[in-house]
């Protein structure tokens, strides 16, 4: 992911809400699919308790959640930050008691789910939220709450969409959840065959997840450097820290104090790490 260039699109066109506004005004959200993908279709189908509450962010469309509502899942919430897609769901869906389609950042979501579905929301964030996005899919599950969808399992010059690859995503999530399931999917669409993972991710109740600000990094070496001092902690499992370099993620055992992580980094009086 290291190869590609967000900034181009984060600096010069923020993904924010006026730019995915503008987007569904053109009409031009390529991998909108028109209906549920098929991996997702499977999925669900095999979906037993019709009662479980169901998060969908940065829904678009929705065609999961038009899906889920056929097959007769009764607590569904869909959350976008463009306001004419949502202006667009409230309509077609006023009056179902079965469905809430909210006008939402995903990031200030307040709320426990025993599933939530990705499906291109990963792929149309900057790939420097990719940490925020991990801490936050943990506040929002519910204990064994599980976390299911696509991956795309390619990289794109650049985005959005924007790729990875099973070695980042595994190193990204490992600990704070159980990884389940991060396999090639076999039943992708055609128009993308062969390029992504379908991932069942469980929440790891046990452990304690934890976000901070740091400032003071410029290159990926010092970023290697920090992150294995914090990983010789006692009780430390994983540290994944954003390519911007400004959000660190650590999963322990036990919470690690912030007194005892800004002793690991008083080498650098640059560095500052912060509890957010």
């Amino acid at each position: 992911m290291e190869n590609v260039s967000c900034c181009v699109v984060s600096c010069e066109r923020p993904l924010d809400q006026t730019y995915w506004n503008n987007q569904y005004k053109a009409n031009t959200i390529n991998w909108d699919l028109g209906e549920v993908s098929s991996p997702i279709k499977t999925y669900i189908d095999k979906l037993k308790d019709k009662s479980i509450s169901i998060l969908i962010p940065g829904c678009g469309n929705t065609y999961e959640a038009d899906y889920l509502l056929q097959k007769g899942f009764a607590n569904i919430t869909v959350i976008d930050i463009a306001p004419l897609l949502i202006d667009n769901l409230q309509q077609k869906f006023q009056g179902n008691k079965n469905i809430t389609v909210l006008l939402a950042d995903f990031f200030e979501h307040q709320g426990k789910y025993d599933l939530i579905i990705e499906q291109t929301f990963f792929c149309a964030l900057p790939p420097t939220l990719r940490q925020k996005y991990v801490y936050k899919m943990y506040q929002l599950l519910s204990n064994n709450g599980l976390l299911a969808g696509l991956l795309f399992n390619r990289t794109f010059e650049q985005g959005p969409p924007f790729g990875g690859n099973k070695s980042e995503y595994e190193n990204l999530f490992k600990d704070a959840f159980i990884i389940d399931k991060m396999d090639d999917c076999n039943n992708s669409i055609l128009p993308r065959a062969n390029t992504e993972f379908w991932i069942e991710l469980k929440k790891n109740n046990v452990v304690n997840v934890a976000m901070y600000q740091f400032e003071g990094i410029t290159c990926n070496g010092c970023m290697a450097t920090v992150t294995q001092k914090f990983l010789a902690l006692p009780n430390v499992l994983n540290v994944s820290m954003s390519s911007d370099y400004s959000t660190v993620i650590i999963t322990s055992n036990t919470e690690i104090t912030l007194h005892n992580l800004q002793n690991e980094i008083e080498y650098d009086a640059k560095y500052k790490i912060k509890k957010l």
